[in-house]
């Protein structure tokens, strides 16, 4: 037990930061929406490369869109699960911008999410001030991020930083810029880390996968699936 907790302590830390619009959209493309109950604990656990790393942290940014119930019970409802896996989700807002048509002159309110970004970004600096991390695994295309990116080699020259793509996204060649270090996040991926219907942790309440969000008749989750051999 105590050779496995030394050897444990020896490995990078690493976290992966999520940006959750960002893989919203790149996995709402893919048009299955049981992809969008998963567990980001697990999929993490996925991408790093467990021989060199031990995963610490996994970080959530996102915000509830407002005016639809059933999408922000859905997805406050997916927070949940993800917090019963130590996920931590750090909630933005929505603000309302006028819009204005050239033709017609309507004039309406579009709502506009504010702060993930920011929250992303400061996230990544303050595991990298308080030394909490040494890998950091930021998953986006949002060329927005590239700053974030070009900070950290410039402030933290010794952490680690890796771009991770969302599944059909192509990485940020700005992100690329700061960094050699690259993921392609996969449907694969994806489908590796789908939460099961019922989410369960000792001593909390259980959290039950939306209706909207139950995969076909007779899906095989892929752990279920049969293992292919090795040539």
């Amino acid at each position: 037990m105590g050779d496995d907790s030394q050897e444990e302590n020896t490995l990078a830390r690493a976290a992966l930061y999520i940006d959750g619009f960002n893989l919203y959209h790149a996995v709402n493309d893919i048009g299955l929406p049981y992809l969008k109950w998963c567990n980001f604990w697990k999929l993490a656990s996925i991408l790093i490369p467990k021989r060199d790393e031990r995963l610490v942290r996994v970080v959530f940014c996102t915000a509830y869109y407002p005016g639809d119930h059933s999408k922000k019970v859905r997805h406050k409802r997916l927070v949940d699960a993800l917090a019963l896996q130590e996920v931590e989700t750090i909630l933005g807002h929505f603000s309302k911008e006028e819009m204005g048509c050239n033709r017609c002159d309507h004039i309406w309110d579009k709502p506009t999410e504010k702060a993930s970004d920011i929250n992303l970004a400061l996230s990544l600096y303050d595991d990298a001030a308080q030394n909490n991390v040494d890998t950091f695994y930021l998953l986006t295309a949002d060329t927005d991020q590239a700053a974030t990116a070009a900070f950290m080699l410039r402030r933290f020259p010794d952490k680690k930083l890796v771009s991770v793509s969302p599944p059909g996204r192509s990485h940020s060649q700005h992100i690329l810029s700061h960094t050699d270090h690259k993921i392609a996040l996969s449907q694969e991926h994806i489908e590796r880390s789908l939460f099961p219907k019922l989410v369960m942790s000792p001593g909390k309440a259980s959290v039950l996968r939306p209706f909207e969000y139950d995969p076909p008749e007779n899906y095989v989750f892929f752990d279920d699936r049969p293992k292919r051999e090795k040539r």
